[in-house]
Parts: C-alpha cells; sequence; structure tokens
C-alpha cells in the first residue's frame, strides 16, 4: 500500500510516518510534501499513491486548492487542527477528517474505512452509503447576518458578493445592504453553491449574477464590474483567471 502524506509541519510528518508503518505491514510512504506547489507539482510528475493524508493548513495555502490544479486519482484523508472545513473536504475525495492530535484507534478506523471502499467483496455499501452522504445538499440556503446589536438572516439568493476586509467578513446584498457575517471566507467558500459563486481572491468571493462587465486586464488579470457598485476595485487574481473562465463557461 503506497501513501503520500501532504504535511507542513515535520514533526507532525514524522509522528504520522512511524504510527502508518507500525500499525500496517507493507504501507510506504512515498514521500512528504509540505505546500500546495510542491503537491501539484508531485501529483504531476508521479503515479498517484493508494491513499493521501492530507493536511489542510499548508505553508503557501490550503490544501483544497490542489484539488483546483490537478485531478486527484487517490482518496484522501484529510488531518487538521480545526474542523470547519469538513463539509468541504467531503466534496472532494476524502474519506475521512482527523482532528490533530490524531490518535491510534482513530488512525486504524480512517484504514479500515479506506478497506472498505477499495476491496470488492465489501464495497457496495460503503459506496452506497457515501452516495447517500453526497446526495444530501450542503449548500445554505440562508445566512445569519449582524444588524447592530440584533441578528438576522439573509437569503443566498439575494447575496451579491463577500469580501474581507481587516479581518471581518461583510456580506453585500443585491440591494447594496452590507452586514457582518461570523464566517470566514474560508468556510463561506465551503457552503455556498459553487456554480453560482466564486472565490475570485483571497478578499472576494462573488455571486454570478452580481457580474455586470469582465475587462481584460493587464498582467493576465480580469476586472470586474459589480452590481452593487464596491468601494473597491475588483480583480480575478492571476492564479484563479483559468479557473474562473471555466467556470463562466459551465
Amino acid at each position: 500500500m503506497n501513501v503520500l502524506l501532504i504535511e507542513d509541519e515535520q514533526p507532525a510528518a514524522k509522528y504520522l510516518t512511524k504510527m502508518l508503518t507500525g500499525l500496517r505491514s507493507g504501507l510506504r510512504v512515498l514521500d512528504v510534501i509540505d505546500s500546495v506547489e510542491a503537491s501539484v507539482k508531485w501529483l504531476q510528475a508521479f503515479p498517484h499513491p493508494d491513499l493521501m493524508f492530507m493536511d489542510i493548513q499548508l505553508a503557501d495555502g490550503i490544501s483544497f486548492d490542489i484539488f483546483k490544479r490537478v485531478k486527484v486519482h487517490a482518496p484522501v484523508v484529510f488531518t487538521t487542527a480545526y474542523d470547519e472545513y469538513t463539509l468541504k473536504a467531503f466534496k472532494v475525495n476524502s474519506i475521512d477528517y482527523l482532528l490533530k492530535p490524531i490518535g491510534e484507534e482513530e488512525l486504524l478506523a480512517a484504514l479500515a474505512k479506506y478497506d472498505s471502499y477499495t476491496v470488492p467483496a465489501r464495497m457496495s455499501p460503503s459506496l452506497e452509503k457515501l452516495l447517500q452522504q453526497l446526495a444530501v445538499p450542503a449548500y445554505k440556503e440562508r445566512l445569519m447576518v449582524k444588524a447592530g446589536q440584533q441578528l438576522a438572516f439573509v437569503s443566498v439568493d439575494r447575496l451579491a458578493y463577500l469580501y474581507s476586509e481587516d479581518g471581518v467578513t461583510f456580506a453585500v446584498a443585491t440591494d447594496g445592504n452590507k452586514t457582518i457575517l461570523d464566517y470566514t471566507l474560508d468556510q463561506a467558500e465551503g457552503f455556498l453553491a459553487p456554480k453560482k459563486f466564486f472565490r475570485i481572491s483571497r478578499k472576494l468571493i462573488v455571486h454570478l449574477p452580481a457580474i455586470l462587465r469582465i475587462h481584460i486586464y493587464f498582467n493576465s488579470r480580469l476586472k470586474l464590474d459589480l452590481h452593487p457598485l464596491p468601494s473597491f476595485e475588483v480583480f480575478v487574481s492571476r492564479e484563479r483567471v483559468a479557473d474562473f473562465k471555466e467556470w463562466l463557461d459551465a
């Protein structure tokens, strides 16, 4: 069994390697990768492993960015100190989500789950259960917002865009009303329908109906005119332009 570790903390990588090789004979850790960029290059250059263990917070971003840049042909067990990415993890190749520090019992359960998806005699019930889980709508229809000293909610369909400023996340509705969200953009990206919403940069997630015009800009970027008009210029970051065009053409 060949395993790839994507982990930017060396002590955590050594600990996980020791546990994995101790729990399963014949298991071989092919490599330990510490960044999104290096992971993409590795997956483009080598045959994919049987199983991947992937930390979420990496040196140069979050591991979900890997899936945007390369097709991953292996099941993934996510390992992280945060529980806020659970929903997003199961939208990609995840078969399990382990919170650090990882115990032996949890790791054994994750390996058993991998077996249940790959051993033919036991595959059908497990896959059926997984498909049932994935069939449940996972995207929010409304968001709780702060309105002064009160709490309210806004329909997701009425959102124009979400942006982050000085550590605060704001939601701008189609009528121009701006409210504060109790979510980060990373969290929001996980529960907003990806066919309707796109994260064009680290700062901004845009709703498709809010885009009025798209301008070709220098340095391989795109500039967007949005409605309602934001107080800042809106650009699709260079590294997300290709994915943005693909999203528009879906």
